[in-house]
């Protein structure tokens, strides 16, 4: 049984007999004496797509949801359908973008370590690696004497995500992104 605080996106869970998948996590911390750590979590109905939002203090404890999980790989994309391939059976899962919501500008030909949540063996979702390595595409020019700085600039990535990256990383260069934060990580 997960605490609030150790929930994830991607992460299955039982809400009144009914499975959800958590879709967006927002943290909040009040300023005043004594106050909790707020979750306010949206999320999306394994079945029936239909969205909740709920909010929980950090050791409030949930339920998971009964699902089996298994090991995928990213295999390829055909208009707004994602292929993943089972790493043990080759099985095959699609999923629509819609599913992957806010999830598909982290994928890329042949990521692995990607967890496949199923219910009566049709998928319901994923849950990505906590770090990805994506290749940058367009960037401003490298800045020399920059590296002392923390300023940052905009960079491009082949997925199409735009991330904010230290001054002295240059076009071509691989980084990785933290998939749950959308953010630079480190160099690859």
């Amino acid at each position: 049984m997960p605490k609030a605080n150790e929930l994830k996106l991607g992460t299955a869970i039982e809400i009144n007999g009914e499975p959800y998948v958590v879709k967006h996590i927002d943290v909040r911390n009040p300023t005043s004496r004594g106050a909790t750590t707020l979750y306010k979590i949206r999320f999306n109905h394994m079945k029936t797509k239909q969205k909740l939002d709920e909010t929980f203090k950090s050791d409030d404890m949930l339920k998971a949801a009964d699902c089996s999980r298994c090991n995928v790989q990213f295999s390829y994309q055909d208009g707004d359908t994602y292929y993943f391939m089972n790493s043990e059976t080759y099985d095959q899962y699609a999923l629509s973008a819609e599913d992957l919501e806010g999830q598909t500008l982290y994928l890329t030909d042949g990521l692995d370590g990607i967890i496949m949540l199923l219910m009566e063996d049709s998928p319901l979702g994923i849950q990505l690696p906590t770090t990805v390595t994506l290749q940058i595409v367009e960037t401003p020019p490298a800045m020399k004497g920059s590296s002392a700085t923390k300023r940052t600039k905009t960079a491009k990535l082949t997925t199409g995500l735009e991330v904010q990256i230290p001054e002295y990383i240059e076009s071509g260069e691989l980084i990785k992104i933290n998939t749950e934060t959308g953010e630079f990580s480190s160099r690859a």
